[in-house]
């Protein structure tokens, strides 16, 4: 199923994007993850490769994996919208409306126990009312999934404070996952009445 994805991602023209972008990135890795990262769109490597997060961004995201103990194989990593946007500018309502069902459905086959967003736009994908200062490292359950946002490694590498933050989050998924599957939600959360996304559901941990 999640080479039938991929084959239509190679092929889709629902939105302008396919017009300028070199490759199609549907994203890669594990078929049984338990953890899942997501990024905002490709960029020029990754447009050039067919591949998620190749650039530096990517090698570094790739050195904070093995701080944790995990290698990229072991976990599955894509981005909300297929196709690089042109002078990576921020995708476009309609296309992000155009690629939702390939993510979607690749969630529903992956089945993670974690989604790690990375960055705002990630964020807000999954969490419409978040704001990654606030939420960043926070655990959200929202439309069915627990969301841990982080910030971008892109950003970090070219902010010290957001580098900071961001290898501090990460290095607290193996904590995050054990809460997961122990099920200490009930227990830690922090339910606040204005934090509520889109859905409606549960979303501060």
């Amino acid at each position: 199923m999640l080479k039938e994805i991929e084959k239509n991602v190679k092929g889709c023209q629902k939105c302008r994007l396919y017009k300028t972008a070199l490759n199609p990135v549907p994203g890669e890795g594990s078929k049984f993850p338990k953890i899942v990262f997501v990024g905002e769109a490709p960029g020029k490597y990754e447009d050039e490769s067919g591949r998620p997060f190749v650039g530096r961004a990517g090698k570094f995201l790739d050195t904070l994996l093995g701080k944790i103990g995990y290698k990229r194989e072991e976990v599955w990593i894509g981005n909300v919208i297929k196709h690089r946007p042109p002078e990576n500018r921020d995708p476009l309502p309609d296309e992000i409306a155009a690629c939702k069902e390939y993510l979607t459905l690749q969630l529903q086959i992956l089945s993670p126990t974690l989604i790690v967003t990375l960055g705002r736009f990630a964020m807000n994908y999954f969490y419409p009312e978040g704001k990654i200062s606030r939420d960043r490292g926070r655990l959200i359950r929202a439309g069915g999934y627990n969301i841990f946002p982080i910030y971008h490694p892109a950003a970090g590498l070219r902010n010290p404070r957001m580098l900071e933050a961001l290898e501090e989050d990460f290095m607290r998924i193996p904590a995050v996952l054990k809460k997961i599957n122990q099920g200490d939600f009930e227990r830690d959360s922090e339910v606040k009445e204005d934090d509520k996304s889109a859905d409606g559901q549960l979303h501060l941990l």
